[in-house]
């Protein structure tokens, strides 16, 4: 069984930076993905997003591109996602997240981590 514990969330200005980790316990199945989806107010969940646990594919929304990069350390088993250049409307609890398809339908998931950006 995969649990998955997020932590580095908080309060930032927009402009700033952030980073955000996942820490994994058990073992993550050589065909896992482990992504990053977030929830803001209101809203449906988002896909924001994944790495492949077994090779180096990595995949974004495109709302994130240039500025999210998701990575992951195999020996820590964590999986991180650096945020730079924060906007107000990636405020959202973003959540970790593992299955087998890069975009959607995972079956494990974290608690959770509050990211608010002030203006």
């Amino acid at each position: 069984q995969v649990q998955l514990v997020e932590s580095g969330g908080g309060l930032v200005q927009a402009g700033g930076s952030l980073r955000l980790s996942c820490a994994i316990s058990g073992r993550p199945y050589s065909s896992y993905v482990l992504a990053w989806v977030r929830q803001a107010p209101g809203r449906e969940r988002e896909f924001v997003a994944s790495t492949r646990w077994s090779d180096a594919r990595t995949y974004y929304a495109d709302s994130v591109k240039g500025r999210f990069t998701i990575s992951k350390d195999k020996a820590k088993k964590t999986v991180d996602l650096q945020i730079n250049n924060l906007k107000f409307e990636d405020t959202a609890v973003y959540y970790c997240a593992a299955g087998t398809s890069p975009y959607s339908d995972y079956f494990h998931w974290g608690q959770g981590t509050q990211v608010t950006v002030s203006s």
